[in-house]
């Protein structure tokens, strides 16, 4: 479904992005780790289409980079961009727009209430806590209901109720078909919820593979993770897990 193919991207000369290649399959939560500046954040823009790179990201053959793909795609940042003189309300609506989107009001409704927004309907976004700031955050990319959704660090700043509610709408939207990326440093977050991880440090794949590889090798992923980040460092960057296709 998400095909991402020997994407570099630089900074000056400093390289965030090198030469990363995963294909992701429909109905799958795939789980990109690594350590603060892997390069995490960088490749989840480059595929939304925020920043330019060398490369190819296709979604079902369709390059990224065209309206009809973008279509298929949705992203939750990490730290929310709301408007100061909006609504939490007037988001929502603004959004639906947008999209051009049909019988929206429902999906509204039903996604205030899982989130806990249903009594900050008419506050105003710069008067919202970070938590519900949050949450809204996270309604305004699920509304959509896009085929393929990226999550950026979605679990900070959430409280217990709302990471449950999140952790549920994942596991629906995989049931579904709908493919998504969820970009973490923080793996006990997302230890029971993926199929397969991706592992970046200093902008390189360190290690792709599925949660039945892992488990069959009899590995956690905390692991795994330990042993292909901190052996990176020992061999100054070197890959240690050949990425899998």
């Amino acid at each position: 479904m998400l095909q991402v193919s020997r994407v570099t991207k630089k900074y000056g000369k400093v390289k965030a992005c090198d030469d990363v290649s995963f294909h992701l399959d429909p109905g799958s939560v795939t789980v990109l780790l690594g350590p603060n500046g892997a390069g995490k954040s960088t490749l989840m823009k480059a595929i939304i289409g925020f920043l330019r790179y060398n490369g190819e990201i296709t979604v079902g053959g369709i390059p990224t980079k065209t309206s009809q793909a973008r279509r298929l795609l949705g992203y939750i940042p990490e730290l929310p961009s709301l408007y100061p003189n909006l609504t939490v309300e007037e988001h929502m609506e603004f959004l639906a727009r947008a999209y051009q989107l049909k019988d929206y009001r429902g999906r509204i409704d039903r996604l205030f209430c899982d989130f806990e927004l249903e009594d900050k309907r008419k506050k105003f976004g710069d008067e919202l806590s970070k938590g519900m700031q949050q949450k809204l955050n996270l309604c305004l990319g699920l509304l959509p209901e896009p085929k393929i959704l990226l999550l950026d660090e979605p679990m900070i700043g959430l409280d217990p109720h709302a990471i449950k509610q999140l952790k549920t709408t994942m596991e629906e939207m995989r049931r579904e078909g709908k493919t998504l990326l969820v970009s973490t440093h923080i793996i006990d977050s997302v230890d029971m919820l993926w199929d397969r991880t991706i592992i970046m440090q200093n902008g390189v794949v360190r290690a792709n593979v599925t949660r039945q590889e892992l488990e069959a090798d009899g590995r956690s992923l905390e692991e795994l993770f330990f042993t292909v980040t901190e052996g990176a460092e020992q061999e100054k960057g070197a890959p240690t897990t050949p990425e899998k296709e």
